[in-house]
């Protein structure tokens, strides 16, 4: 469960502030509580809602053991949509986004594996054995390779979900998301659609003490989610285990030694067959008087 959201801690953070009336988009104004000095304000009571609504979905995602790819761009939000993001141990993208990052992911996965065969031959020595110049290629490819894509090296299939702030700068990774059927999370300002995304975090995505306060809020819940799986995990592993010392013990477990007071099961299957001893005793002494009698006549 999310943690609540405070407004006023909000209302500090400068995330009520949209954008110049003239520049709104109309879809947005079921977000917007009023106009003041030719600016939009959002209502903070719906980006609360919204914050929790969209956090308790990433930890449900980040518990099920998928990935939440976040994608920032613009120089207010690199820094801390990386810090947020390797804190809660999710891919981002902070530099430029590649086309085809997600429609076309065996490629960007191939480029991928080129920085980790790179380290390969740095280790086995075959990077030595290149001339000059081709060492220095190889270094810049690794370089510019690292920059735009080393932050998703780990990321061996689709993400489960895409976080984004400012949907309308970042319109290609939403329009890659939506063709895959990707649920996409977004901060989306005034200006922007939002029937463009799945969750809708009404705030401002300009100042980056806005994008802080909401980054934060969300790597938290991010966080809370892979702690909830960890903990099922280890109770999981726990159960097999004893389990398994169970049975083992049940296999395990000493007859009684001879003299010991025999059991109500042991009593019963002596019973058994000391009747069916009884029984083969009277077959058989019939069959004898049959034959005595044959004989006799």
């Amino acid at each position: 469960m999310a943690n609540k959201v405070e407004v006023k801690e909000l209302l500090d953070a400068g995330v009520h502030f949209g954008h110049l009336t003239r520049r709104w988009n109309p879809n947005m104004a079921p977000y917007i509580y009023m106009e003041r000095n030719g600016i939009h304000i959002i209502n903070l009571y719906k980006s609360a809602a919204k914050m929790q609504e969209a956090a308790e979905a990433l930890s449900k995602i980040a518990a099920s053991g998928r990935k939440i790819l976040f994608v920032a761009t613009k120089k207010q939000a690199k820094e801390i949509v990386a810090e947020e993001a390797k804190k809660a141990n999710m891919p981002y993208i902070t530099e430029r986004w590649p086309g085809g990052m997600l429609t076309n992911f065996v490629t960007i996965r191939k480029a991928v594996k080129k920085m980790a065969s790179v380290d390969r031959m740095k280790k086995d020595g075959t990077f030595n054995s290149l001339s000059k110049k081709e060492r220095l290629q190889v270094d810049r490819m690794r370089a510019k390779l690292e920059k735009n894509l080393g932050s998703i090296a780990d990321m061996t299939r689709l993400p489960g979900a895409l976080f984004v702030v400012d949907i309308t700068r970042e319109h290609i990774a939403i329009k890659e998301a939506q063709k895959l059927n990707i649920p996409i999370f977004a901060m989306v300002d005034t200006n922007s659609d939002p029937r463009e995304v799945d969750y809708v975090i009404p705030a401002n995505d300009d100042a980056s003490k806005s994008i802080q306060k909401v980054m934060s809020y969300v790597a938290d819940s991010i966080v809370d989610g892979l702690t909830e799986r960890k903990a099922d995990k280890e109770a999981k592993k726990e159960q097999k285990a004893t389990a398994k010392k169970e049975q083992t013990e049940k296999v395990e477990a000493p007859k009684p030694a001879t003299g010991e007071v025999p059991s109500k099961d042991d009593e019963d299957k002596k019973a058994m067959k000391e009747a069916k001893k009884d029984v083969k005793l009277e077959s058989k002494s019939e069959t004898l008087e049959k034959a005595d009698s044959k004989e006799d006549k």
